[in-house]
């Protein structure tokens, strides 16, 4: 690979998708990278995305794939290893096989989800441990919803879950305690505070089938019985690459307590480096695939018009030169 491109699009989530796609249709040559680790990847669904409720993050990316190639775009499976300015553009590593070079690049790497040290809980995310309301609340709907204090919003999460379920307990097993008034809240919706380290999540397998979370175990041995259990993970801009560029993640707050990091960026997703976007969770860490998608978007466009600026004035030398020499 020592091709050259309008713009390198590094991630193949939603984001980055739909990045290229608009870029692709304002035919410019994209090449879109993707190392196949999604954040979403252990959901089943997506939920809240307009028409395409309850696909699976493969069917969409599948699709959006298949629209990238269907306007002129490329994809390839691949690492982009690195990113460093040469001139007026970039050059980009791909995993050992060579070099490309771009005159833009957008950045759609995503965000990981830090997970409490818990056993069983990794192994359960995505599926029966969640975080977000709006992406899973109405498939647990009335069911027993835990959820696990080891932050700042654990009781926002408890009320969240409560318009779901009338069976809502908030495990008390870090974070801050909660302040009067939020007890107060809790105990008026009637949510069951029990406070205890959990340390175990609780399985069983039903007959021939999966296994299903069952509860917790707590420490000193008491157990709560559950069939999903919350949690609201530190969320980490993946943005190793842009490091040699000058972008640093900051840190995301609510109060004194770290949530997450995110790369800054405008509204269009243009970074402090001229030529770098970002957009989806690697600067936005609450954006849900619906978000993340819109934001590539208006990413994308915002590239073609900076490139447009940029042909329309090499378009006006190149005029000028002619005029001189004739």
């Amino acid at each position: 690979m020592k091709e050259t491109f309008d713009v390198v699009v590094i991630g193949g989530g939603a984001a980055g998708l739909s990045g290229a796609v608009a870029l692709a249709r304002s035919r410019r040559t994209v090449l879109l990278l993707d190392a196949g680790d999604s954040r979403n990847t252990p959901a089943g669904h997506v939920h809240n995305f307009l028409t395409r409720d309850g696909a699976s993050p493969a069917e969409i990316y599948t699709a959006g794939r298949a629209e990238v190639r269907g306007y002129g775009g490329r994809f390839e499976s691949g690492l982009a290893t690195a990113i460093r300015r040469e001139g007026a553009g970039f050059v980009v590593d791909v995993d050992g096989r060579g070099t490309v070079q771009a005159r833009r690049v957008l950045i759609a790497t995503g965000a990981r989800d830090e997970l409490p040290e818990i056993p069983g809980l990794a192994e359960r995310w995505g599926t029966d441990v969640l975080h977000c309301p709006y992406c899973h609340g109405w498939e647990v709907r009335d069911q027993r919803i835990g959820v696990l204090a080891t932050g700042p919003m654990a009781v926002h999460q408890a009320l969240l879950f409560r318009q779901l379920s009338g069976q809502v307990t908030l495990l008390r097993h870090s974070g801050p305690t909660p302040a009067d008034e939020q007890l107060e809240q809790l105990e008026a919706l009637g949510i069951v505070v029990v406070n205890g380290m959990v340390e175990e999540i609780l399985v069983e397998q039903v007959a021939a089938g999966p296994t299903v979370l069952t509860g917790v175990r707590l420490a000193g041995g008491g157990r709560v019985q559950l069939d999903a259990l919350v949690v609201a993970p530190r969320v980490s801009a993946r943005a190793g690459l842009l490091a040699p560029l000058g972008l640093a993640p900051v840190e995301v707050r609510v109060g004194d307590h770290i949530i997450g990091s995110r790369i800054e960026s405008d509204a269009t997703g243009a970074t402090a480096v001229p030529g770098v976007w970002v957009a989806g969770n690697v600067t936005d860490i609450q954006a849900q695939v619906i978000g993340s998608a819109a934001a590539g978007l208006l990413a994308g466009a915002a590239i073609n018009a900076d490139l447009i600026g940029q042909d329309a004035r090499e378009a006006v030398a190149a005029l000028r030169e002619s005029r001189i020499e004739w």
